[in-house]
């Protein structure tokens, strides 16, 4: 089975918000439940050789440190964080292709949502009144 017959096969098995937008490219919609409030826009392309995966974790991020960002970058396999001109923090996301199986995909996709979910946290408590950046670090 082609990577792409894998993935829309996955992605036919998902609850909720799954689009294909062209051959090889899908969004799906994560709940917000399971990402810290608002649902997660995914988008999956299969090009090059890599399944890639994106998505818009949070809006504008200015009072974000972004060298934390950096240093949790370090420390994921598969998953980093970047930024936008506009300060909004994205979550990326690279499997070789000739890697796709549907576990695979379903921990690439476990590994956004978490990343999302964790940047989201992050935000929130350090919006909190008194937080220190320091307090916090990733789980």
């Amino acid at each position: 089975m082609s990577a792409v017959d894998t993935v829309e096969s996955y992605l036919a098995g998902l609850p909720g918000g799954v689009r294909r937008v062209a051959h090889a490219e899908w969004g799906v919609t994560v709940a917000g439940e399971a990402t810290g409030g608002e649902p997660l826009d995914v988008g999956l392309r299969i090009e090059g050789g890599l399944l890639t995966a994106k998505a818009a974790a949070l809006g504008s991020a200015g009072d974000l440190d972004p060298w934390m960002l950096l240093w949790w970058n370090r420390q994921t396999r598969h998953v980093r964080f970047g930024c936008t001109r506009s300060q909004e923090i994205w979550v990326h996301a690279d499997l070789p292709a000739s890697a796709v199986d549907e576990s695979a995909l379903d921990r690439l996709l476990g590994l956004v949502a978490e990343a999302a979910l964790a940047v989201r946290d992050y935000a929130r408590r350090l919006r909190e009144p008194g937080a220190k950046e320091s307090e916090w670090t990733p789980t």
